[in-house]
C-alpha cells in the first residue's frame, strides 16, 4: 500500500518513512500541505499522514482542501496540540484519526493498520486468487499452503496486482503505486521484478497466474 507523509520536520518525516517502509509500505514525502495536496491530485494513495503545524498550508487546511475536492483518502493527523478542542477541530476538518506527538512508532503503525482496514474490502485481511493467498497482516504468501518468500518490492507489486486481479495494470500504474514519487519511469525495472515474481509464483505443473498483455502491462488471473 502507498502512503503519503506530509511533515515539515525532516527528521520526523525521515523517521516515519523509514519505519513504514520496514513494514512494507511505499512512502512519499511532502514538506507542507500545498505540496501534499498537489501530490494527491497526481497520485493514488491508500492513506495520508499529516502534521498539523506546517508552513504554506497547515494540516487542517490541507484536509479541508482534500475533502472539498472529493478526495476521500483516510487521513491521520499528527500534532503536539492535545486539547479536546484541537482534536475536535482536526476531526471536524475531515480527518479520520488524530495522534499526539510525541508518539511511539508502535502506536502509529497500529493506527495506520486500523485506518487501512476500514477501507479494506477483502475479508480476513487476505487477498487470494486460485490457490495463491496473501496474508496482509503476517505479510505471508502461500501457494497450496507452501510459503513463497518475496522481497519487499516483489511483495508490493504482487499486492497491487492482487488488489486489481482480473484487470490489466499498466507499467505506469505499477511504478506510480510501488515506487517513490521521484522514481524514473523510463527504466525497465518493473519488467525485471515481474520476471522474478513469475519464477516464484508461476510454478511448474501449476496454473499460470501472472500474464503479460503485450504493449499494455500485466494482469493476474486464473
Amino acid at each position: 500500500m502507498r502512503i503519503l507523509v506530509v511533515e515539515d520536520e525532516k527528521k520526523v518525516a525521515s523517521f516515519i518513512k523509514k519505519g513504514l517502509e520496514e513494514e512494507l509500505y511505499q512512502v512519499d514525502l511532502a514538506g507542507n500541505g500545498k505540496d501534499g495536496f498537489e501530490m494527491t491530485l497526481n497520485n493514488e494513495y491508500d492513506l495520508i499522514i499529516s502534521d498539523v503545524m506546517m508552513p504554506v498550508m497547515n494540516g487542517i487546511q490541507f484536509v479541508k482542501e482534500l475533502r472539498k475536492n472529493k478526495i476521500i483518502t483516510p487521513v491521520l493527523l499528527l500534532t503536539i496540540k492535545d486539547s479536546t478542542k484541537d482534536k475536535v477541530e482536526g476531526l471536524d476538518s475531515g480527518a479520520d484519526d488524530y495522534l499526539t506527538k510525541p508518539f511511539s512508532f508502535e502506536e502509529l503503525t497500529a493506527r495506520v493498520r486500523a485506518l487501512l482496514r476500514r477501507k479494506e474490502t477483502q475479508k480476513d485481511n487476505t487477498l487470494t486468487i486460485d490457490d495463491l493467498k496473501m496474508d496482509l497482516v503476517a505479510h505471508k504468501i502461500t501457494r497450496t499452503d507452501e510459503e513463497i518468500i518475496l522481497t519487499p518490492r516483489e511483495y508490493s507489486i504482487l499486492e497491487y496486482l492482487l488488489r486489481n486481479k482480473n484487470k490489466i495494470v499498466s507499467r505506469t500504474k505499477l511504478i506510480e503505486h510501488v515506487y517513490d514519487f521521484h522514481f524514473d519511469s523510463g527504466t525497465n525495472v518493473i519488467d525485471v521484478y515481474i520476471n522474478k515474481l513469475r519464477s516464484k509464483i508461476n510454478l511448474p505443473n501449476k496454473k499460470q497466474l501472472i500474464h503479460t498483455v503485450r504493449g499494455v502491462g500485466y494482469i493476474i488471473k486464473e
